[in-house]
C-alpha cells in the first residue's frame, strides 16, 4: 500500500501512526531524501531502505506512539561498519537522518440539532482537523443549500438525517464529544438519556438554561441513572462568563470551551 493510502486509511480507522520521511542523506544510502512510510503499532507501509536503518527508524515510530508523542522527532542512523544497531551494521557508507511525525487520531465531535446555533456551531468547527458528524431529524436542516457554507471545510463533515436522532449515537465513532441542541426538548431528552447508555462516547453536552437541566436530572433519575451517571451530562454548555445571546456568540462559547477540552485531550496516558 502507498503511503499516502496508509496514511488515509489510519485516518478512516481512527488509528494512530507515524510517518517516517527520510530527510538528509550523506554519503551512500539505500533511499534518497523524500522516501516515505507509514508506522502504526501492528503493520506498515512503504519502505525507507529496509535493513537496521528502517528497523531502527520502526522502533523509534513504536516507541513514540507507546507514549503518545504529539511533536516530531528527529533520528539519524550511521550506514557504516562501525555504526551498529540492535538490528545489525548497514554499510552503504553514508548517514540517514530521517523525521518521525506522528499521525495523531483527530477529534470526533456530534453535533445532534442544525438550528441557528448547531449550524453556526458546525461552521466554525468546520475549520478545525476533526471528524464533524452533524445529526437533525429534519431533512431541510441538512439539505444541501443549507450546507453550503461547509463545502470548504478542513472538517470531514459527515450527515446524518435521522427521523429518531439517538439512533445515530450508534453511528459516531469512539470517543466522539457530543453536542445535543435539538429544537424539541423531548428529543433532547431522549438523546441525554440515550447518551449515558452508551458506553462509547467522551463528553456529553446539553444547551439549556439551569431551569431545563433542574428538570432533566430529575427525569434522567427516574429513567434509572445514577448521580454518578447523570454528572457526565455537562449544561449549560460554553465557556463561562461569555456575552451575547445570538447564535452565533453562544456558538463561539461552545466552540471555545469544546478545543480547551481537545487540548486537555490531546496527550493521553495509556493504561
Amino acid at each position: 500500500m502507498h503511503w499516502v493510502a496508509a496514511v488515509g486509511r489510519l485516518r478512516r480507522e481512527r488509528r494512530p501512526g507515524v510517518l517516517v520521511t527520510v530527510a538528509e542523506v550523506r554519503g551512500h544510502a539505500p533511499r534518497d531524501a523524500g522516501a516515505k512510510m507509514v508506522v502504526a503499532l501492528d503493520a506498515s507501509w512503504g519502505s525507507i531502505g529496509g535493513g537496521n536503518l528502517e528497523e531502527t527508524a520502526v522502533d523509534r515510530a513504536r516507541s513514540m506512539l507507546d507514549r503518545w508523542a504529539t511533536q516530531p522527532e528527529q533520528l539519524t542512523v550511521g550506514l557504516t561498519d562501525k555504526a551498529r544497531t540492535e538490528h545489525g551494521r548497514q554499510c552503504c557508507g553514508g548517514e540517514v537522518t530521517v523525521l518521525l511525525e506522528p499521525l495523531t487520531v483527530v477529534p470526533a465531535v456530534a453535533i445532534f440539532g442544525i438550528g441557528h446555533v448547531g449550524l453556526e456551531l458546525a461552521r466554525i468547527l468546520a475549520r478545525h482537523d476533526l471528524e464533524l458528524h452533524l445529526v437533525d431529524s429534519r431533512a431541510d436542516q441538512l439539505s444541501a443549500a443549507r450546507l453550503e457554507c461547509l463545502d470548504d471545510a478542513v472538517a470531514a463533515v459527515h450527515v446524518h438525517h435521522s427521523p429518531v436522532p439517538e439512533l445515530a449515537l450508534g453511528s459516531v465513532p469512539r470517543g466522539t464529544h457530543v453536542l445535543v441542541l435539538t429544537h424539541d426538548h423531548a428529543e433532547d431528552f431522549a438523546l441525554c438519556d440515550a447518551a449515558l447508555r452508551s458506553t462509547h462516547l467522551a463528553s456529553i453536552g446539553l444547551i439549556g438554561s439551569a431551569a431545563k437541566w433542574t428538570r432533566f436530572r430529575t427525569g434522567l433519575a427516574v429513567e434509572g441513572h445514577d448521580e454518578t451517571a447523570i454528572g457526565r451530562i455537562r449544561s449549560p454548555i460554553g465557556l463561562p462568563g461569555m456575552p451575547g445571546k445570538e447564535p452565533a456568540a453562544i456558538a463561539l462559547a461552545v466552540a471555545a470551551d469544546l478545543l480547551r477540552v481537545f487540548a486537555d485531550d490531546a496527550a493521553p496516558v495509556r493504561s
